[in-house]
């Protein structure tokens, strides 16, 4: 496999696409729990792309550009890891590292707390400026309503991914009693998270604004929030339920 720098940077959802298939192709044995949020990764990204083919979103070159500053997050990240050269930030370390032994589902809800709740804000940061972000409401409020219509794509995709996670999983059957509560309850904390993206995504803002240095210490609550997270995705019992009720964002407080 070649190393992190000698590989071609995505700058289109094709080449997004096209990247996390050469990683999938090349992954090393003995990464199988990471080939899990990568594939389920890589096809949600496809229906991204193919929402905005059919104009589904308000500004469609804007939400291409998002999501490639988005996907870039995690394939830094995975990157890292698999080379063994750069910073892995913890809750990606958190995902990559927990035990094999783990259903796949678990494996998949750790890289979308890791992507969602950490990268998502940055990647968001990324594609808006402090000057849009302060002076331009109504850009800021188209923005806003597309980072929402994700929520319809990735509704479009919960019973896909669930069959196949099905699929390479045993379940009980209390487990495949509840995958309608199920279903809906992933719909539900997707949802609830991504409102909670959007207020962490301004908190950054605002913490841009004031510095560097300043930045540099929000994020870092971030990244241990996130980090947190972990505690809620392992614990026993019916995971997609209990996010559902409990909730899978987290937030960051007012600063200091």
């Amino acid at each position: 496999m070649t190393s992190a720098s000698d590989r071609p940077q995505p700058h289109t959802i094709a080449s997004v696409l096209a990247a996390m298939q050469a990683r999938l192709d090349n992954m090393p044995p003995g990464r199988e729990t990471q080939r899990e949020f990568l594939g389920t990764y890589r096809r949600t990204t496809a229906a991204v792309g193919a929402a905005i083919d059919d104009d589904f979103f308000e500004d469609p070159a804007w939400v291409e550009a998002w999501d490639v500053a988005f996907a870039d997050l995690y394939l830094v990240a995975l990157d890292a890891d698999l080379d063994g050269v750069g910073q892995v930030p913890r809750p990606w370390r958190l995902a990559f590292d927990a035990p094999s032994s783990l259903p796949p589902l678990r494996h998949v809800l750790l890289g979308i707390n890791a992507h969602v709740n950490y990268d998502l804000p940055q990647a968001l940061l990324a594609v808006i400026s402090d000057e849009e972000l302060a002076d331009d409401p109504v850009l800021l409020d188209r923005r806003r309503r597309d980072h929402e219509r994700i929520d319809d794509v990735l509704a479009k995709r919960v019973a896909a991914e669930d069959d196949q996670l099905s699929a390479r999983s045993s379940r009980s059957l209390l487990d495949r009693a509840l995958r309608p509560l199920n279903r809906w309850g992933v719909q539900r904390f997707l949802r609830e998270a991504r409102q909670k993206v959007w207020h962490n995504t301004l908190e950054l803002h605002r913490a841009r604004v004031a510095g560097p240095d300043v930045y540099a210490v929000r994020l870092a609550e971030l990244e241990l929030l996130s980090a947190a997270r972990i505690g809620d995705l392992l614990a026993p019992g019916q995971v997609l339920l209990r996010l559902s009720v409990a909730g899978f964002g987290v937030v960051l407080p007012p600063p200091r």
